[in-house]
This record gives C-alpha cells, structure tokens and sequence, in this order.
C-alpha cells in the first residue's frame, strides 16, 4: 500500500505545491481564526506555493462556521466524524498536495516563525524534522509544575518503552517530505492522542532520519489536555505499538524511494 501511495503521489507531481499545512480541530472556534491569521502572514512572506487544510474532527461550535466565509484559494476544509487527533491529521495528510507536509495544533503553541528551523533541518537531508520542547535550546512558557513533572516522566517512558531517541515525541509541529508522510501515515493505527508516537516509532523502523529541533513553546489557555489521563492512555498505547509490530501489525510494510523535492532557500531568514 505505501509503494501505490507513492506511485499515485508520482502520477500527481505536476499538482503539487510546495507545503501543505494541515491543523486538526476539534471545538476550536475561539483559536482558529487568530491561529490561520498568523499562519497567513508568516508563510505568505516566505513566497512559497502553500496550502492550508483544515482537518475537523466533528466539531460541535463554530469552527467551520468561523472558516466558511472565508473563501481563501489555498484553504481547504475537511469534515469528518469524530475520531481523535490522529484520525484528524492521518485525513489532512492524506489529502494534501505539498512536496512538504507540516501538521500544527490549532492553539499555534509552537509558533508558526518555528517552521524555517524545520525547513532548514529537510534541506540538509533529513526526512523528517520535529519540534521538540525538550531538546537544549527549547523554551517552554506557561506551563505548571504538574504538567512539567508529569511530561518529563512520559517522555523517559516513551524512550524506555518505544526505543525511540527522540526527546519529545509528542510536541504538535512536525514536517515531512511528502512521500515519507504518505508511507507512514497510511500505516498509522493509533487514532488518538498517541500517534505522534507511531509514526516516530515506524519512523525508526524504516530507517528515515529524524531532526529534533528545539522550539519555542507556550502552553495556550484552553488545552484540551488531561495530564494524568492522558498519559495513562500514552503508557498503553505505547504498549499496543510495541504489541502491533511484534503481531506483523507492519510486516507488509516497505519504505518507499524518497524523491528528494528541491525548494528555493527563499524562506531562509
């Protein structure tokens, strides 16, 4: 299955873009609009062939509302049922055209200005760049004691458990080339809050290099994040990857060539 994503993503080429940004949302009428608006101004200046997806994860408020009326040419809004984070961001990459595909929580608390260190990081030869708020040089702002104890002890597991060696696997601002997002996602189990970690963890499993960058960070009012539960659901979920792979959950699996897409360093700073 990954290798006809990549033969229909080569069958495409002449409609890809440069980037696609894909936001999943789920209830986010009071953020979406401020979050777009900055998006807009600051790839905009980067005078690349961009695109922006809307992934809505069954909202019950205003958010498509809020984007309706809009009528930008480059926004796209995708509406399903409700399903989780991952089901929302496994939807917008798949329908995205962009030679890189970059997924952003919809609260921007990784500011969109952190993309250029991502961009950077690709063109050097990775396949995939991933902000991270605990690698040195990382800056976390408005976060409780609690939530930074709790964090702290998932990420340790996370390592223990997975093998990864990422120090932050869950922080939501993560690019790709476009083939390596389509050969990952397509196998993506985890419909909830744990598939950032899947995909690092079949990240690994193929072989597909992986830059951690640290980044500016601020934990928006309004987090939808419960620390304890949440981690609770992390420890299993990292137990059922584990599990998955293990069961042949992945054996079927081959990485596919990667196309190394070249961009003008016009967004450099």
């Amino acid at each position: 299955m990954p290798n006809q994503r990549f033969n229909l993503w080569c069958q495409q080429a002449t409609n890809v873009c440069d980037l696609s940004i894909i936001i999943p949302a789920y209830n986010e009428a009071k953020r979406i609009l401020p979050t777009i608006a900055a998006i807009s101004v600051v790839v905009s200046e980067m005078t690349l062939n961009w695109e922006l997806i809307i992934s809505d994860d069954g909202s019950k408020d205003e958010t498509v509302a809020l984007l309706e009326p809009l009528n930008w040419v480059n926004l796209k809004v995708i509406q399903h049922a409700n399903t989780g984070k991952g089901g929302a961001v496994k939807r917008g990459i798949m329908a995205a055209k962009g030679s890189y595909l970059l997924f952003a929580d919809a609260d921007n608390s990784t500011p969109i200005e952190e993309l250029k260190k991502l961009l950077q990081e690709l063109m050097t030869g990775y396949d995939i760049a991933i902000g991270s708020r605990a690698a040195a040089g990382a800056k976390e702002e408005n976060k409780s004691p609690v939530r930074h104890f709790i964090s702290y002890g998932v990420r340790q597991l996370a390592q223990l458990i997975s093998g990864l060696r990422v120090e932050d696997s869950q922080c939501g601002f993560k690019l790709f080339r476009r083939e390596v997002a389509l050969e990952l996602f397509e196998l993506q189990k985890m419909p909830g809050f744990s598939f950032d970690l899947e995909i690092l963890y079949l990240a690994n499993k193929f072989n597909h290099p992986v830059a951690e960058v640290p980044v500016h960070w601020y934990d928006a009012p309004g987090s939808k994040v419960n620390s304890v539960k949440d981690s609770w659901r992390f420890f299993k979920d990292i137990l059922s990857i584990r599990h998955l792979d293990k069961a042949g959950g992945y054996a079927n699996a081959k990485a596919v060539p990667v196309l190394r897409a070249k961009l003008e360093p016009q967004f450099q700073a």
